[in-house]
């Protein structure tokens, strides 16, 4: 396993094998060994490091020191800490440390290193009922899409890749993990590679994203591509796939550049994308295998701000929803009021 990073320094630099940082570094060898990604394994070494931190601060050298009120100590600990900005930790962002921790007792009892699981009956905050934020509009996307300088090598390929994102709806990971391969032109396919959970998957591409991704591989990659055996289909100026953040923070510039408001950036496009299909009839269960969701309650998430249909079906059905009605409605009561 080849983590680096300040965090991976702090689990590596133990002083004794049996410290938590040592069984955790061990405990991360095992994920690696079971062929979690890369993502995974840098977020739990993260939750890690900073509960060893944690840890130290109070003595607590070795995992059988760990009981449940400690954990539960810890516990309070999140809900209580601030950002650097003066925010609380989200309930969710809470949870997944939590169910990090609970990974890491759970393997230290299954594997004998420990007497019992000190995080089993741990109880863990409840999960709000997720509302996402309003989507793009399509008049939103076309002002964005418009915008892009395409006469230029790094702008043509910034329009390339919002295609792409709006088309198919895919992870920014998992777009910027594509390969000259894997766009079938022909079928009007994306294979996907390892997405979340490291799962293979075939998604359908609108034949306009095609015709961008071809122009900007016959155009712009030619100009951007330092070494000829690099197959990534996104490169930056270097010749290099960009990284997640640089594309995060191109994305978030247009959309500056175009006065879109809405919070998010890349995310927004798969957000987008989903909300529509379902707006204009696509079965939740197709947007589901879309997304790549493991479970269908994550993608009804999306359901919930699909309400153009429900606007439509409520001006349609409901006796004060429309002017000229609600003064019939009134003038019939006022009738029947005089009449008595």
């Amino acid at each position: 396993m080849n983590l680096t990073g300040q965090r991976w320094q702090q689990l590596a630099a133990v002083r004794s094998p049996e410290s938590i940082a040592a069984w955790a570094c061990r405990y991360l060898q095992a994920l690696a060994v079971q062929q979690f990604c890369a993502t995974t394994l840098r977020a739990r070494t993260q939750d890690l490091a900073r509960f060893v931190e944690w840890c130290d601060e109070r003595g607590l050298a070795t995992p059988a020191m760990i009981t449940k009120p400690i954990l539960e100590r810890f516990q309070r600990h999140l809900f209580y800490y601030r950002k650097s900005n003066g925010e609380p930790l989200s309930s969710e962002r809470q949870g997944v440390f939590l169910q990090h921790l609970k990974g890491f007792f759970r393997w230290l009892a299954q594997n004998n290193h420990l007497l019992y699981n000190p995080a089993a009956d741990l109880v863990l905050p409840r999960k709000r009922q997720r509302v996402l934020r309003d989507p793009l509009t399509v008049e939103e996307i076309a002002t964005v899409l418009q915008s892009l300088d395409v006469s230029d090598p790094i702008g043509l390929r910034d329009r390339a890749l919002l295609e792409a994102f709006y088309s198919t709806g895919l992870r920014r990971a998992e777009l910027l993990g594509l390969t000259l391969y894997d766009i079938d032109a022909r079928r009007g396919t994306v294979f996907v590679r390892q997405g979340k959970g490291r799962k293979d998957r075939v998604v359908p591409i609108g034949e306009r994203a095609i015709a961008w991704v071809r122009r900007y591989v016959d155009e712009a990659r030619p100009q951007l591509v330092s070494d000829p055996a690099q197959t990534r289909l996104f490169l930056d100026e270097h010749g290099q796939p960009p990284s997640l953040n640089a594309i995060t923070l191109r994305v978030r510039k247009w959309f500056d550049d175009a006065g879109i408001i809405k919070r998010g950036a890349c995310h927004l496009f798969r957000h987008t994308m989903a909300t529509q299909m379902l707006e204009n009839g696509a079965d939740l269960r197709f947007v589901q295998e879309m997304l790549g969701h493991a479970s269908l309650q994550t993608t009804q998430n999306y359901a919930h701000v699909s309400i153009a249909k429900l606007k439509a079906i409520h001006a349609a059905t409901h006796p004060a929803a429309g002017l000229e009605r609600s003064a019939i409605m009134i003038v019939d009561l006022g009738t029947e009021a005089d009449g008595r």
